[in-house]
């Protein structure tokens, strides 16, 4: 995290409506910058007591606005580190309009996506880890990705990733140290316990990564797809999962015709879920363009899960159909209660497929245990943290670089490549938390939150 006493000095006056689109019973107005004290003046009559809800009349040019609370938070101890002012009132569409066009009219201007969080993370107040967490709370979908998201916020994967850091820089202050000091009789190249620092190292970045692709899991989901010829109960094993009513069964061939879509939560892992049209030769037009949509949808997915008739005894009504390469498919045998197999998974030609009644819940648990499998998430693993594909990557790159920094040590005692190993891999760490980060790398990833985050 930067340093709070450096907040950064902005010209401008940024303005927000930072609750939801719609009506509700509150809406707050967020304002940041060096005008929230006159701002608040010339709307509230006064600067309300810092940290203190304030009940106020907002006031126009020339009228009454709105009623509501008003809190004032002072420089530097605020949530963007600069003077930041929240008006509290109706949830009303058009009142929220009132109040922040007056905000403009007295010199604030509408902040950009994210630009509240930015402000806070280029004034030190939160690390950029913490920030994107801000963004993860807000969107997450289950309980577990929620916690995940809020651990991160309060700081557990900086830490965890600081931790790496400083084991890393202390072997490259060693490191460097023997290099550039010959006389000093310090000989890392004979030193056994530089590789079993390495190593550590290397168990930390796993551990620490492990944890990240769970979080990232809880973050981003997979998509599974259901597919197969029409009336195979694809319809129905959707409605089966996701609990409700989604789709349209029915004993009538080709009655999904669009893709239809639904977000649920297994053991607290998100899933897309996404019931396809029957693959056939379509009979008309329409249903053509189904079938089409059903295979773009398929070529997207992270899991297949191929529904078959099991109570369809003859070869011709299976239909053969040409699945995308590259895409983990699951052969899943549906309508057990009509032909008798045992539910459960079995092995047939070599790989597991899953026996299911849709209808009765026969068999599901079974093929939900698989699909959180084939997601590698572990309902059951403790302190997993929010994190994002770049924050993968990242370690990805850092535990490259002290492999292949070991390698050079340990195959040609090449002290001055470990360093260099060692110096890329604490770069790519700083990545993650924003010690060492780039200016479209910052537009990027404060573009995707919420106007008046």
């Amino acid at each position: 995290m930067g340093d709070p006493s450096k907040t950064v000095e902005y010209s401008d006056t940024i303005a927000a409506i930072a609750t939801p689109p719609g009506r509700g019973g509150i809406g707050v107005v967020r304002i940041s910058g060096k005008l929230a004290r006159p701002i608040a003046e010339a709307v509230l009559g006064k600067v309300p007591r810092p940290r203190y809800a304030v009940f106020a009349t907002f006031v126009g040019r020339d009228d009454v606005i709105d009623e509501g609370l008003a809190l004032f938070f002072p420089s530097p101890h605020s949530f963007t580190g600069e003077d930041v002012l929240e008006l509290q009132g109706h949830g009303g569409p058009a009142i929220l309009d009132l109040i922040l066009q007056r905000v403009f009219s007295l010199g604030a201007r509408a902040a950009r996506a994210g630009e509240f969080s930015e402000r806070a993370f280029l004034n030190g107040k939160l690390d950029l880890a913490q920030a994107e967490a801000i963004a993860d709370l807000i969107e997450s979908g289950t309980e577990q990705a929620a916690k995940a998201a809020l651990r991160s916020l309060q700081g557990l994967f900086s830490e965890a990733v600081n931790s790496v850091l400083d084991d890393l820089i202390s072997l490259r202050t060693y490191v460097e140290s023997a290099i550039d000091f010959p006389d000093e009789e310090i000989d890392f190249l004979s030193d056994h316990s530089v590789i079993e620092r390495i190593d550590l190292l290397q168990q930390k970045l796993d551990d620490l990564a492990a944890k990240s692709q769970q979080g990232r899991m809880l973050r981003d989901g997979i998509t599974v797809v259901l597919a197969g010829a029409p009336n195979a109960g694809k319809s129905s094993l959707m409605n089966a999962l996701a609990r409700e009513d989604t789709s349209i069964v029915s004993e009538i061939p080709g009655t999904t015709r669009d893709v239809i879509r639904e977000h649920i939560a297994l053991k607290g892992l998100p899933v897309y879920l996404l019931d396809t049209a029957g693959l056939r030769n379509a009979a008309d037009q329409i249903e053509s363009e189904g079938v089409r949509r059903a295979k773009a949808a398929m070529e997207q997915a992270d899991l297949i899960l191929f529904i078959e008739d099991d109570s369809r005894q003859s070869p011709e009504d299976q239909t053969d159909i040409d699945l995308p390469r590259g895409v983990p498919v699951t052969r899943v045998f549906n309508k057990i209660d009509l032909s008798g197999r045992p539910a459960g998974a079995f092995d047939e030609e070599g790989g597991w497929h899953y026996a299911i009644a849709a209808k009765t819940g026969a068999g599901l648990e079974d093929l939900v245990n698989h699909i959180v499998q084939q997601a590698n998430y572990h309902p059951e693993a403790s302190g997993v943290f929010s994190a994002r594909r770049r924050h993968l990557d990242a370690l990805g790159r850092a535990q490259a670089h002290i492999a292949e920094g070991r390698n050079q040590l340990e195959q040609y005692r090449a002290g001055e490549l470990l360093a260099e190993e060692l110096r890329q891999a604490q770069r790519a760490l700083s990545e993650i938390t924003g010690e060492f980060t780039t200016e479209d790398l910052l537009g990027e990833i404060f573009s995707g939150f919420c106007i008046g985050k």
